[in-house]
């Protein structure tokens, strides 16, 4: 069973997607809003991403071998490639990028399975000014990490694009705002 980017579509804006008037942690005001949480901790929201993005590395990106990304926004959706990715002929490992290094124990600041040398992809909720992925982006490359792409579920269009396509990265996102905001405007 592949993943149904419409039913996606209709899962985000009944659970992620919502206008109206909005300040944003940045302070910036914002006429909508986006939190992929919701949908990404959705049985059928969390699958059908999962799927999507896991059959855009099958065919763009097959030498991949770990997905992961900045906790909190990651952390489900690298969770459900991973165990997705076993019904497959194409297994990932996952890892997961602290905000911080812990103070205690290896004082690690990427938790999980990532080697040196592997190809890897980073993997975002929303992407607005880009800082998320590109904290996750520096840590996995300090781990020895290859990044090969970023995969968003929504692309605010804030600049976040621009930033990590400064480091020669592509960006793929399932939805932008733009399309999510027409859609919901309907």
């Amino acid at each position: 069973m592949a993943g149904d980017k419409a039913k996606l579509e209709k899962i985000l804006l009944a659970k992620s997607f919502k206008l109206g008037d909005f300040t944003l942690s940045s302070g910036k005001k914002s006429d909508y809003y986006v939190d992929c949480r919701t949908a990404t901790t959705d049985a059928e929201g969390l699958y059908n991403i999962s799927e999507l993005f896991l059959a855009y590395l099958e065919e763009e990106y097959p030498s991949v071998k770990a997905v992961g990304g900045l906790t909190l926004g990651a952390d489900p959706i690298v969770g459900g490639m991973v165990a997705l990715s076993v019904t497959r002929n194409f297994l990932l490992q996952g890892f997961i990028v602290r905000k911080e290094a812990k103070g205690h124990g290896t004082g690690k600041l990427v938790e999980g399975n990532l080697k040196p040398g592997w190809q890897v992809a980073i993997i975002e909720d929303v992407i607005t000014t880009g800082a998320s992925a590109l904290k996750a982006i520096e840590a996995a490359q300090a781990a020895g990490a290859q990044i090969k792409v970023v995969l968003a579920v929504v692309d605010r269009e804030e600049g976040g694009r621009e930033e990590i396509s400064k480091l020669g990265l592509p960006i793929y996102s399932l939805f932008t705002a733009t399309e999510l905001k027409a859609a919901a405007q309907k």
